[in-house]
């Protein structure tokens, strides 16, 4: 059976992404996927190789045949967001995709053609196989290309024999968050202890249970407010959810990052690469991941 634990955050800059590179480390042998394909950045510290790259297409805009247009005004009438010009060309940059114009235009002189909105890309890693996907600027439909990056994550995972997906989820609770989370075993929620950090996770956890999904509490940067940290570990419990351990703040997560490794590569007896060994372990016993087995860490450290 195939396992798919996805990292996720209430917000972005919380380590989420360094530590789903640090597990891809300790996982040995998984499928990887980054689905925070608004602002991808898990290969950068994954050095991908890649291997296949295929355009993504979704979405449309309209374009209005000049030969067929009776230049009647209907469809500037109709656009809320004064994307056709008055000498009735669509301006792609302001054209949202809505179709009205499409569909109410008397003499169906506007198509409707489906754009390219970015590329996704199959990887070799030295961790695995990866699954990663690059959104267009300005581009919509993150939540299709979310769930294309775990499907084809999936279909490798099934080819290939893999028992886990180590999925890196976008921050916040927004369209691709669903999209990234519907159906997965797990999800490893990475908290740091603030106000706002308690405040997002309770929304994430909102989110997970609408879904249910069992979650995983992390909390990153735990020694940086105590008082925070055990707020945020009552409002796991209340919820039951399931802690999984704490990281203290260590200056060795943005060396590493400089250095494009993970902190287990960098500095694997550091404080903060210990820590997230105890996590991962912490995650390896939870119910819902327990099949995996627990794995000897000890060379790693050696």
């Amino acid at each position: 059976m195939i396992r798919e634990l996805v990292v996720v955050s209430g917000k972005g800059g919380t380590g989420k992404t360094s530590i789903t590179a640090a597990f891809a480390g300790l996982a040995g042998n998984c499928v990887l996927g980054d689905a925070d394909v608004d602002a991808a950045d898990l290969h950068l510290l994954m050095s991908p190789d890649v291997q296949k790259r295929t355009d993504f297409m979704g979405g449309c805009k309209a374009t209005i045949r000049a030969e067929d247009c009776t230049a009647c005004g209907r469809c500037r009438g109709l656009c809320r967001f004064a994307a056709i010009t008055e000498d009735f060309v669509v301006d792609a940059i302001s054209c949202e995709g809505c179709g009205v114009c499409v569909d109410l235009c008397p003499e169906k002189a506007i198509d409707f053609p489906v754009q390219k909105c970015g590329e996704w890309f199959i990887s070799g890693t030295r961790f695995g196989p990866m699954v990663h996907a690059r959104l267009g600027i300005a581009q919509e439909n993150s939540g299709k290309l979310v769930s294309l990056v775990r499907r084809e994550a999936r279909n490798l995972a099934e080819e290939k024999g893999v028992s886990l997906i180590l999925t890196d989820g976008p921050p916040g609770i927004g369209c691709p968050v669903i999209a990234a989370i519907g159906g997965a075993t797990a999800l490893a929620i990475i908290v740091e202890p603030t106000v706002s950090g308690l405040h997002d996770m309770q929304r994430v956890a909102d989110l997970a249970a609408h879904f249910r999904v069992p979650g995983l509490v992390c909390i990153n940067k735990s020694d940086l407010n105590s008082e925070m940290t055990e707020r945020i570990e009552e409002y796991a419990v209340k919820r039951k959810m399931r802690l999984v351990g704490q990281i203290p703040f260590d200056p060795v997560f943005t060396k590493a990052m400089i250095a494009g490794s993970t902190v287990l590569e960098y500095a694997p007896r550091s404080l903060a690469a210990m820590a997230i060994i105890k996590v991962w372990r912490e995650i390896l016993r939870s119910p819902v991941m327990n099949e995996l087995g627990i794995k000897d860490f000890t060379t790693i450290i050696q």
